[in-house]
C-alpha cells in the first residue's frame, strides 16, 4: 500500500506538470475556442511522459470544462476565452489535496442523498448488486480480513443505484483518497466492523423496501463513528 500511495502522489505531480505545459502550449500557439490540441501521442513525446499520464491530465481538464474530446476527431479547446482558461488552470494547479475531514464531510453529504434516491429509483438489478457487495463485505469481516475496499464498494453500489451520474462520478472521484486514509488511520476496529455489518443490512433493507427516510436515518447512524473520529482528530 505504501508503494501504491507513493506512485499515486508521483502521478498527481506529473499530472499537474502536464496541465501547466498544456496551458503553455495553448498560450504559445495562440489557440482559440474550437482549436484542436496535438494528439496524445504527440503530447506524450513533446512532454516526455507516458500517454496514460497525458490522458489523465486531459480528462481532468475535460472535467473542468476546459477541453472537449470528440471520438475519432481529437481533443479541442472548449468555448472559453484564453484569459479565462489561464485563470481556471491557475485555480486547478492551486487546488490542495482534500484532508480527511473534508473527505468525510463530502462523503456524508453525498451518501445521505444517494441512499434516499437509491430507495426511490433502485431496480432489481441494483438490489442484486448492492446485496452482492454486502455479502462480500460480510464474508471478509467475519473471516477477520481487511474489508475497507468491500465496504466502499457497498457504498458505490448504492451511489450507482441512485440514478444520478454526477453524484456517482463524485463518489468515484473521492473513493481512492478515502481508501488511502482508511489504510493509514485506525478508523474502524474489529468490533466496529462487526457492527457495520448490521448497519449495512439495515441500509440495504430500507433501499429494498423503497423507504427513503428510513434509508437516510440508517445511513446517518452508520456514519456516527466515522464522523466522531474525524472531528476528534481536528
Amino acid at each position: 500500500m505504501k508503494l501504491d500511495l507513493i506512485t499515486k502522489k508521483e502521478n498527481q505531480t506529473t499530472q499537474q506538470e502536464i496541465i501547466a505545459k498544456i496551458r503553455e502550449l495553448i498560450n504559445f500557439k495562440n489557440l482559440e475556442p474550437g482549436d484542436k490540441l496535438p494528439s496524445e501521442r504527440m503530447l506524450s513525446e513533446k512532454f516526455g511522459v507516458s500517454r496514460s499520464n497525458v490522458r489523465d491530465a486531459i480528462q481532468k481538464l475535460e472535467f473542468y470544462g476546459i477541453l472537449k474530446s470528440i471520438a475519432q476527431s481529437g481533443t479541442f479547446i472548449a468555448n472559453i476565452r484564453r484569459i479565462a482558461i489561464n485563470g481556471m488552470i491557475d485555480d486547478i494547479l492551486r487546488l490542495d489535496e482534500p484532508d480527511f475531514k473534508s473527505l468525510v464531510e463530502t462523503r456524508i453529504l453525498l451518501e445521505l442523498k444517494t441512499v434516499k434516491l437509491a430507495a426511490l429509483r433502485r431496480t432489481d438489478e441494483d438490489i442484486k448488486n448492492i446485496e452482492a457487495a454486502l455479502n462480500a463485505y460480510t464474508q471478509k469481516v467475519l473471516a477477520g480480513e481487511d474489508a475497507v475496499q468491500e465496504d466502499l464498494l457497498f457504498h458505490l453500489a448504492i451511489a450507482k443505484a441512485c440514478g444520478n451520474s454526477t453524484i456517482n462520478t463524485f463518489m468515484l472521484t473521492i473513493t481512492p483518497e478515502i481508501i488511502s486514509y482508511f489504510n493509514s488511520m485506525p478508523v474502524c476496529d474489529e468490533n466496529q466492523q462487526i457492527t457495520a455489518i448490521k448497519e449495512h443490512e439495515a441500509i440495504f433493507a430500507a433501499i429494498k423496501d423503497q423507504d427513503p427516510q428510513e434509508g437516510k436515518l440508517k445511513m446517518k447512524e452508520h456514519f456516527k463513528v466515522l464522523y466522531k473520529f474525524c472531528y476528534d482528530k481536528s
